[in-house]
């Protein structure tokens, strides 16, 4: 009789825990405005553990990054509105990224490091990863089919929404998003 205490007990529990996720959901979805409105929310989904290339050129996963929300943007050299977005993006981490918060960028396709670093050069950033997914397996796992693609990631490496086109993530919307599911003041 102990054991369905305990079951009742967990069943309860995991069921506030879906009200208040979704309460949560309701929360962020209505603070889209702007740009933002192109952001999608989504149950939580595992991403997968496909490796990728940092600046030195070793192997790592997104789950070597778990522990704070992750905005994964996926761009490329050759991507006329990553131009444009990029710098946004540097503006938002220099502003909230930290403990909480970080801006990961994924070049995926056929960037080589020294264009990639160029392209940073020419549009101002300076505070960024140089990731890089050249054969794009981990683009192809994740469904990215365009340029550029946003991807939040909660603390454990889980999908919970995406953005596809580029955004003025520097944006009053933006920042009130971020600051909502990190629990910081910005």
């Amino acid at each position: 009789m102990r054991w369905f205490r305990f079951a009742v007990l967990y069943t309860c529990l995991g069921l506030a825990a879906n009200v208040a996720a979704a309460a949560d959901r309701d929360a962020l979805e209505a603070m889209r405005e702007g740009d933002m409105r192109k952001l999608v929310f989504s149950e939580a989904k595992a991403v997968p553990d496909t490796p990728f290339l940092d600046a030195s050129e070793a192997e790592m996963t997104l789950a070597d990054l778990k522990g704070k929300y992750l905005l994964v943007n996926f761009w490329a050299t050759w991507c006329a509105p990553c131009r444009e977005e990029m710098p946004a993006l540097s503006e938002l981490q220099a502003d909230l990224g930290g403990d909480a918060f970080e801006v990961v960028t994924i070049a995926t396709g056929r960037n080589p490091p020294a264009a990639m670093r160029r392209f940073f050069g020419e549009v101002g950033v300076d505070n960024l990863p140089l990731y890089r997914d050249p054969t794009q397996a981990l683009a192809r796992q994740m469904s990215v089919l365009a340029m550029p693609v946003s991807v939040i990631l909660d603390p454990d490496g889980n999908e919970i929404a995406r953005l596809v086109g580029d955004a003025d993530w520097a944006s009053d919307h933006a920042r009130a998003i971020v600051t909502a599911l990190t629990g910081t003041d910005g």
